[in-house]
């Protein structure tokens, strides 16, 4: 602080005089601790409030602090015994600025329940700043009653402004620094305390010149300024000039601990960046630490230290010492940020030594002081799901991440996505979808900021955190169970990612294997999922409950045996199921079904059947052997046995519902009784189909199977035409088969988003055929062919024969006839016995070559015509043989294929004809091509001759140019040469007339300042922008010559002419051009003779 300096005597001594009669001399420099000496001479010698101030701010400078309160505190005594109270005000500011000293090492919040570092009964911030504010009072109020405004005046100032700002009162304390500014600029404490308010307002550019204006007035400066102009320039994020600043205050001020602090958490801070190797983060958290603690012992007050030494401890695991300077920090706290700080690390010291109360207690109290801190709401949702309260954990996480001011946190959003994705009691089933959504919403935040933040990166790296939530496991397993139910690829992906992670780690359990197998096996990738199957069977030996999950897996490894059609491996993995556990029953029906396949029906069906014993009830087993005894045209027992099952066991079963359906469907309509009776029984079957498909829809209104039988019924119209009722016109029927089949179609779109299978798609081609859309039927039946059923389903086979068959009748296109014919010769090759698909055969090659009959000879080739008519009598033959087939039921009427011989016969009688005339045809039109041919040869000769004729005058003409232009450019050059001589000699005239200008007959002299001036003439511009003088000759049009003989350049206007220059320039002479005697001709002479 600033003293009265008049008063003040120079040098490191003080002088008290004694009655006036002795001088005794203090040395500052060497002041005994025991102030009792220097008390009874300041009493003795009635000294001045100066030296009283003097003294006691001497014994406050090297720490004796109690000395120099004992010193104030009799100063006042002694003055109030001589009625001079009013010279007081020096000493009041003193004692007010040691209350401020104390309360600086006093704890501002005593702990009533500290169990490290106990407070209790010490004096708080509090009571040292009341003491403080009463001196302040005190010496303004003796300033009052002196009347005099001098430095004393200056010191309240000042002491009032500490006070104030120690308090956080800024506006106050602002005021009072800026009414010391404004009296006296340059007051230091005033800046100091002033630049301080400017960056706790977070106004660092203002702040940071006040630290810089107070270094240049005094670099020794003692608060040093640097430690503010390091703050400033660290939160202008100027890092390495606010290390540099500390580190110069420190080399200047060894001693000091605010920059050994501030340089050890810089340190620390660094020692975080991953970016760095793994030696240099040591290096820097090893000397960081060490600085802070360095810095701790030099003043073990302050929370900021005690708070970063704390963190080191907590993570050390030495949580007696760490809870020590976690109840340091939180009693010593001067800010919000250091308190909340000291809270969270008592917690975390609680939390870590399993007492869940007090932790939870300390989180809450750091999340009270600030709300969106985003570690206190993390540790607090911790101890609220310790404590069984998953709701209070979801409300505090969302009050982190929701706004006002919202955090962004990928650690808390993780939390509570996965707090939201967990089943918890008291909420409803509508409640937890939503909860399902949320959290599918946050982790696809979560995934986005992931994938953006790597798209920042540049190929840094993540950070930290970001790459401990991407290697999570087990979030990736929480995303792939919310979607497992409702988008398969989104669960592939996520246990994709989870394998991944798994391996890297070497931690890849069976039962992620196995699962992630399974969803490669729903989605047809058989290699990948068998791979999977097997590294899951392999890493299941001496996993927990290994029995259990090899059995599992061995099943899913068995069922890709069968997909991949390796009857053999499947049959061996199913035995060895079943020698294990013989009443597995999933294990029986798959056998049961391999051996279906194989068409071993009866062994089937006793596998069935002790299944069936074993587990009478088991819905799964009631469904497959119906599915068995419809497959193996025992429908009569299979609507018997849906009906027991619908009755006996579940009347909601879903599956017996829909084969139900189906069997009451295909029964009406396979029905062959034309009576009015049996028409009644068809339409009582098809309602019946529709209300078992109702049923089933009401009960699972997602029942895909139900919605396709509805639409098949639709499509067909079963309820109207197929039942045997009155059949309307044809424009009333077509218009009611092209609005059912579109309600039909609409409904297979939807069923085909939650099927994948075939026979949605076939029955899409079914309804596009109706309406006579062959080829959109056509890409239907392709689609379930060769996707689904690998070309290998003759009845598919079969539709897209149809469908290519009625485009070629329709467009009457041979091309579209062929391919019908492949597809049905492939459903031959499948299934060689199957005589309606040699009838079909049959019929499509006949129909061939009645259609290349019926086109004119300009749309059909004698190849095709040839290769129909072999084709036309293969099916004389087939249809002879169909007809004169005496087997008893064939998929044909005899008397149709024996019509359909006759009618070959018929056509075959024409064969010559249409061979002739299609040769004939060719012949001409071959004739016609062939002439056609040579006319446009010879057109093309012609024009190349013309051609050559017009390249050739054109040569001639460029030629004869060519000439004219080397004609005129000899001419030019001619013109040139002409010129310079008829210039040579004009100046050859010229010169015998210079001489005669001189006097008498002597010789004219070299020099040029004898020689008549000329006048200037006027330039006239050239073409090419640059001056030329008059008399100048026009340079040559056309020259072949080198530069040498175009005009020279233009000179400056001054030119210096040498004497002894022996030539003269070629080109055009200058008139301003002077020479001496010596280098004319001797044909002076004669010109002036």
């Amino acid at each position: 602080m600033d003293i009265d300096d008049e008063n003040t005597p120079p040098g490191r001594s003080v002088d008290i005089e004694l009655g006036g009669q002795e001088v005794i001399t203090i040395d500052l420099d060497n002041l005994d601790a025991d102030p009792q000496d220097v008390l009874d001479l300041l009493g003795e010698g009635q000294c001045k409030v100066w030296v009283w101030t003097k003294l006691a701010g001497e014994y406050w400078r090297r720490g004796h602090h109690d000395a120099a309160e004992k010193i104030a505190n009799s100063a006042v005594e002694s003055f109030r015994m001589n009625g001079n109270s009013a010279s007081l005000s020096p000493i009041y500011s003193l004692l007010a600025n040691i209350s401020l000293d104390h309360s600086r090492k006093a704890p501002k919040l005593i702990l009533p329940t500290a169990r490290e570092d106990i407070m209790i009964g010490q004096k708080s911030k509090e009571d040292y700043h009341l003491e403080a504010a009463q001196h302040i009072n005190t010496a303004q109020k003796a300033i009052s009653e002196s009347g005099e405004q001098s430095s004393s005046t200056e010191l309240a100032f000042l002491t009032r402004g500490i006070q104030l700002l120690a308090t956080r009162n800024m506006d106050e304390a602002m005021r009072s620094f800026e009414g010391v500014l404004a009296v006296k600029p340059t007051n230091l404490v005033a800046l100091l305390g002033k630049g301080r308010i400017l960056y706790l307002r977070r106004n660092y550019p203002q702040a940071l010149q006040m630290f810089q204006q107070v270094l240049r007035y005094n670099p020794q400066c003692t608060p040093d300024p640097r430690i503010g102009i390091g703050l400033c320039f660290w939160a202008l994020n100027n890092k390495a000039k606010a290390k540099a600043a500390w580190e110069r205050s420190l080399e200047l001020n060894p001693s000091e601990w605010t920059a050994e602090l501030l340089l050890g958490l810089e340190s620390v801070n660094a020692s975080k960046d991953a970016h760095l190797r793994e030696e240099e983060r040591t290096g820097l958290l090893l000397s960081g630490t060490k600085m802070i603690e360095k810095a701790f012992k030099a003043n073990q007050k302050n929370a900021s230290a005690a708070n970063a030494l704390c963190e080191i401890f907590i993570q050390q695991g030495t949580f007696k010492r760490a809870l020590k300077l976690a109840e340091r920090t939180i009693q010593f706290a001067d800010t919000l940020t250091v308190l909340t700080e000291g809270y969270l690390r008592a917690g975390r010291v609680f939390h870590a030594e399993g007492n869940y109360r007090t932790a939870t207690r300390q989180y809450s109290l750091a999340a009270e002081g600030q709300p969106k801190h985003i570690l206190a709401a993390i540790g607090l949702a911790q101890m609220q799901m310790q404590n069984s309260e998953p709701g209070g954990a979801i409300n505090t996480l969302d009050g982190l991440l929701q706004g006002p001011n919202p955090q962004k946190s990928l650690e808390a959003t993780v939390m509570l996505a996965s707090l939201r994705a967990s089943p918890r009691p008291g909420i409803s089933t509508s409640e937890a979808a939503q909860e399902r959504i949320r959290a599918r919403e946050l982790f696809d935040r979560i995934i986005k900021t992931l994938e953006t933040e790597d798209a920042k990166l540049n190929g840094l790296g993540p950070s930290k955190v970001s790459r401990t939530i991407r290697d999570d496991a087990n979030m990736h397993l929480e995303i792939a169970r919310l979607w497992q139910e409702e988008n398969l690829p989104r669960t592939t992906k996520a246990l994709t990612e989870a394998l991944r992670i798994s391996q890297a780690s070497g931690k890849a359990g069976p039962r992620l294997l196995n699962n992630l197998g399974a969803l490669y096996q729903l989605d047809a990738k058989l290699p990948e999922a068998r791979e999977l199957y097997e590294a899951a069977l392999t890493a299941s030996v001496g996993s927990e409950n290994a029995e259990i999950i090899s059995t599992s897996i061995l099943y899913n490894l068995a069922r890709i045996y069968e997909d991949q059609k390796e009857q053999d491996m499947a049959k061996d993995a199913y035995e060895k199921l079943l020698s294990r556990h013989p009443e597995y029953v999933d294990a029986k029906i798959r056998q049961a079904h391999l051996l279906h396949t194989l068409n071993r029906n009866n062994e089937a069906h006793e596998l069935l059947k002790e299944a069936l014993a074993s587990q009478n009830g088991n819905l799964n087993i009631r469904a497959f052997y119906t599915y068995f005894l419809i497959q193996t045209n025992l429908t009569r027992n299979a609507k018997d046995f849906v009906f027991n099952t619908l009755k006996d066991f579940d009347k909601h079963d879903i599956y017996s519902l829909c084969a139900a359906g189906w069997i009451h469907y295909n029964q009406a309509r396979e029905s062959r009784d034309g009576s009015s009776k049996g028409a009644e029984e068809r339409r009582r079957g098809f309602q019946r189909a529709s209300e078992f498909y109702e049923k089933a829809l009401v009960l699972d209104a997602f029942c895909a199977f139900a919605a396709q039988g509805l639409a098949i019924v639709t499509a067909e119209d079963a309820l109207g035409s197929l039942t045997g009722g009155n059949s309307s016109s044809g424009a009333d029927e077509a218009q009611k088969r092209i609005k059912n089949t579109r309600d039909a179609l609409d409904v297979f779109a939807k069923v085909r988003e939650c099927i994948n299978d075939g026979s949605v798609y076939l029955n899409m081609g079914h309804c596009y055929y109706a309406r006579d859309e062959f080829d959109r039927a056509i890409e239907s039946y392709e689609t379930s062919s060769v996707r689904f059923y690998h070309g290998q389903n003759v009845p598919v086979l079969l539709c897209l024969c149809r469908s290519w068959y009625a485009k070629a009748m329709k467009d009457q296109s041979y091309t579209a006839i062929k391919t019908a014919l492949k597809y049905v010769q492939k459903a031959l090759h499948i299934q060689p016995n199957d005589k309606a698909v040699l009838y079909n055969i049959a019929m499509i090659q006949q129909k061939s070559a009645e259609m290349l009959f019926s086109l004119p000879p300009a749309k059909r080739t004698l190849k095709d015509l040839e290769r129909v008519i072999e084709m036309a009598q293969h099916a004389l033959k087939l249809f002879g043989a169909l007809a004169s087939d005496k087997t008893q039921q064939v998929p044909y009427s005899r008397d149709i294929a024996d019509q359909r011989r006759k009618y070959g016969e018929n056509m075959m009688r024409r064969k010559d004809d249409h061979l002739s005339a299609q040769s004939q045809y060719e012949d001409q039109t071959q004739a016609r091509l062939e002439a056609a041919r040579q006319m446009r040869a010879e057109e093309r000769q012609k024009l190349e001759a013309l051609e050559r004729e017009k390249m050739e005058a054109l040569r001639k003409e460029a030629e004869k140019l060519a000439q004219e232009r080397r004609l005129a450019r000899e001419q030019a050059l001619e013109w040139t040469r002409e010129a310079r001589m008829n210039e040579s000699e004009e100046e050859k005239e010229k010169r015998p007339k210079k001489s005669k200008k001189a006097k008498g007959d002597a010789p004219a002299s070299g020099d040029e300042g004898d020689a008549p001036k000329k006048k200037r003439r006027g330039k006239i511009k050239k073409a090419n922008g640059e001056g030329a003088e008059e008399g100048d000759e026009p340079a040559a049009v056309f020259s072949d010559e080198d530069e040498a003989e175009k005009p020279t350049k233009k000179r400056t206007k001054k030119r210096v002419v040498r004497e002894d220059d022996d030539e003269v320039q070629a080109g055009p002479q200058r008139k301003k051009q002077f020479k001496s005697k010596e280098v004319l001709s001797d044909t002076d002479d004669e010109m002036d003779g």
